[in-house]
């Protein structure tokens, strides 16, 4: 009876293996196989001209992007000033401060339902009360709804990441007589700033290709940026949009799959030069 329980436990052990793996290298070839089509489709019309000029209608002389990748890092980078310091302080709150139990499950049941809330309601949102009173789209109001949407990503990533930080720690730097806002700055946080990063990397990444709130925020302009508060954005999720599906021009095609290949290009960078940043250094003894 025993060698048949342990044969038994084998063979599920086996299998449970053997569909872990297959589901780590499904995702792996999935990821590799849209990379592949994107580099494939967009490869051909990425030139260092179509990356410095700006968007154009169909039959002008010249196409570019330059103006939606000056746009999109533009509402992406106010998204991350806009977004990160709350999130970060909300998530050090709810992991950290566990005596206000009624306010700490009021802010964790808003920030699942704000993760479950379809991007283009809180693209609604912002143009109902940023768009509406003042009359323009502009760059301004595709951050602050690109930064809703960062948010709870964020709040939740820190949070998890500062519960698996040991107690111990936190004990030893009290006992040491540090206040309990610096050990939770100085000991806490910076023992799990990997974790916090990886929150960060996580709401950028899915912020870069949200098309519905710019619709509403942001809209489009075939110019550079010059007025960040009061003037349309260009940007890459709607020039693709546009361009890729929306035209019946081939040239219009590829560039739109070129556009892609760079957002997904920006994304790889940002990720990996960040880690290479931000890596933990190795002392020799």
């Amino acid at each position: 009876m025993k060698q048949r329980s342990l044969l038994l436990r084998k063979i599920k052990n086996h299998l449970l293996t053997a569909f872990s793996v297959s589901a780590i290298f499904f995702a792996v070839a999935i990821m590799l196989w849209v990379i592949w089509t994107v580099i494939c489709h967009g490869k051909d019309a990425l030139t260092p001209s179509l990356l410095v000029n700006c968007s154009a209608p169909y039959g002008s002389m010249a196409y570019g992007i330059g103006n939606a990748i000056l746009g999109t890092m533009l509402i992406t980078l106010g998204a991350a000033i806009i977004a990160i310091p709350p999130a970060l302080l909300a998530g050090i709150f709810l992991a950290e401060y566990t005596e206000f139990p009624r306010l700490a499950g009021a802010i964790s049941f808003a920030a699942n339902v704000l993760m479950g809330m379809p991007s283009i309601l809180v693209g609604l949102f912002v143009y109902t009360i940023i768009v509406v009173p003042t009359g323009k789209f502009s760059g301004f109001a595709g951050s602050v709804a690109l930064a809703i949407l960062m948010f709870p990503v964020i709040m939740r990533t820190t949070e998890n990441m500062l519960s698996m930080v040991p107690n111990t720690l936190r004990e030893s730097a009290l006992a040491l007589g540090m206040t309990r806002m610096r050990a939770t700055l100085y000991i806490v946080c910076r023992s799990a700033k990997n974790g916090l990063l990886t929150g960060i990397l996580l709401a950028l990444s899915r912020v870069s290709g949200e098309t519905a709130p710019l619709l509403f925020t942001a809209m489009f302009a075939d110019s550079f940026p010059t007025s960040y508060f009061t003037q349309p954005t260009a940007s890459l999720p709607i020039l693709i949009t546009e361009y890729a599906t929306n035209s019946p021009f081939e040239v219009m095609h590829q560039i739109g799959w070129s556009a892609a290949l760079v957002v997904m290009l920006l994304v790889l960078m940002t990720n990996i030069s960040t880690r290479i940043f931000f890596r933990e250094k190795k002392y020799g003894n």
